[in-house]
């Protein structure tokens, strides 16, 4: 017994000592901080935004958002401001003549002068005959619910960083998250910080937006993205959209929508879902085709779907790749290939060439004549630039928006872009 226990008590010094030793290490190892960014809450009251629409003269471009393409002009979005509205009759010298102030907008479409915006959760109907004079003809309330309301203090709408921070050590359990919040303040890691034309059977005069639209127009009817329904409007009176239908797409987040055939192609970042709109006020339900989680624009060409999918705070993900897949068979969805790309964004095809927006590395033109082999066929390469989302708008010119500006390009030779113009934001 004696022996025992005397073995006994010789394990549990071992055990002591090994547990020490292992603190002692984890200590001498626990010596990294990494630095948080205090984010500040930006609020608006309804009385703010619930206002006419007005023309403002020509203002700079300074953040950039999506582009809209009508009538030989290029709208370009102002994040949460408004809409830039150029004048392109001349694609190699583009004319910034006014700024819609549409509080709240981050996404439009067009259809016979009429302009569908998001107000921040109103959706905005406004005729634009006159482009200096709009006028808001109908107006939807509370259409979108991505902004929380907060009693006396109004809409939440998004966290901007301060010049203020803090260090955070290892032990802190908050140590290895992106962000945390603490007594109300957000905090977001440096280190994980990261700086939407063919086949879409609509009548009427409509306009052209890019692979990360969230309104799209087809068969006479608007479809706006909200989280994660899909809401349809009828349009047989443009200036009065009425509300036919509100799905329910995915548990996962919403991000983009894409018109091909009699078909909605919807980027979510769980996945694509595409839905019947042959009936366009109830569309249905057809297929998915699911992946990781991560930031997702579609676009379909040729009964080909080019998915892109890339990493990045808001995207919850590590991936950065194109997924090229078979919808030949609509209800079953088949992947051809997967390719590894750098941050992938936005993206166009026409019938031989996949232009694919990079993000800081530029803009990159692919031939698609070998699906299963695109990465081997990059035929041009443009740096320089912070590439963001693209529309080509014929065979030979091509639009791209990134976060220095609004770039032009002739693409009569996909293996040789020549830039046609460049209106850059201002710095």
């Amino acid at each position: 017994m004696k022996k025992i226990n005397s073995y006994s008590s010789f394990l549990l010094i071992v055990a002591v000592l090994a547990l020490c030793s292992l603190q002692s290490c984890l200590k001498d190892e626990c010596d990294e901080t990494r630095v948080f960014i205090e984010y500040e809450a930006i609020y608006v009251q309804p009385e703010e935004f619930r206002i006419d629409i007005t023309t403002n003269p020509a203002r700079e471009m300074k953040e950039t958002g999506k582009m809209y393409f009508y009538n030989d002009y290029i709208l370009v979005n102002e994040r949460y401001e408004g809409v830039h509205v150029i004048n392109n009759e001349d694609p190699q010298n583009p004319i910034n003549e006014a700024f819609l102030h549409i509080p709240g907008n981050l996404d439009i479409a067009i259809k016979d002068n009429h302009l569908y915006a998001d107000n921040y959760v109103d959706l905005l109907t406004i005729d634009i005959s006159d482009f200096n004079n709009p006028q808001i003809v109908c107006r939807d309330e509370e259409v979108f619910s991505r902004y929380s309301f907060h009693e006396n203090l109004g809409y939440y709408i998004y966290s901007k960083p301060t010049e203020r921070s803090i260090e955070v050590e290892c032990g802190d359990p908050n140590f290895g998250a992106n962000n945390f919040n603490r007594n109300g303040t957000v905090f977001w890691a440096e280190d994980a910080i990261s700086g939407g034309i063919f086949d879409n059977n609509a009548s009427g005069v409509t306009g052209t937006g890019g692979s990360f639209a969230r309104f799209s127009l087809i068969f006479d009817h608007l479809y706006v993205l909200n989280d994660r329904e899909l809401i349809a409007y009828q349009l047989e009176n443009p200036a009065k959209p009425m509300k036919t239908e509100t799905t329910l797409i995915s548990w996962g987040g919403i991000e983009t929508i894409f018109p091909y055939k009699n078909y909605l192609f919807i980027g979510a970042n769980n996945g694509m879902y595409i839905y019947d709109a042959s009936t366009p006020s109830t569309p249905v339900y057809v297929s998915e085709f699911r992946h990781a989680t991560a930031c997702d624009p579609v676009y379909v060409r040729n009964d080909i779907a080019f998915v892109t999918l890339r990493n990045g705070r808001r995207c919850e993900s590590f991936t950065n790749q194109l997924d090229v897949i078979d919808v030949s068979n609509i209800r079953l969805p088949d992947l051809i290939a997967s390719f590894d790309m750098d941050n992938p964004h936005g993206l166009s095809v026409d019938n031989n060439n996949l232009y694919l927006c990079e993000g800081e590395d530029g803009l990159k033109v692919f031939e698609t004549k070998e699906l299963d082999a695109i990465d081997k066929h990059r035929i041009d390469h443009i740096k320089g630039l912070h590439a963001y989302d693209v529309i080509q708008l014929s065979e030979s010119h091509l639009l791209v928006i990134g976060a220095d500006g609004l770039y032009q390009f002739d693409t009569s030779d996909p293996s040789e872009l020549q830039e046609l113009s460049y209106l850059p934001v201002s710095k």
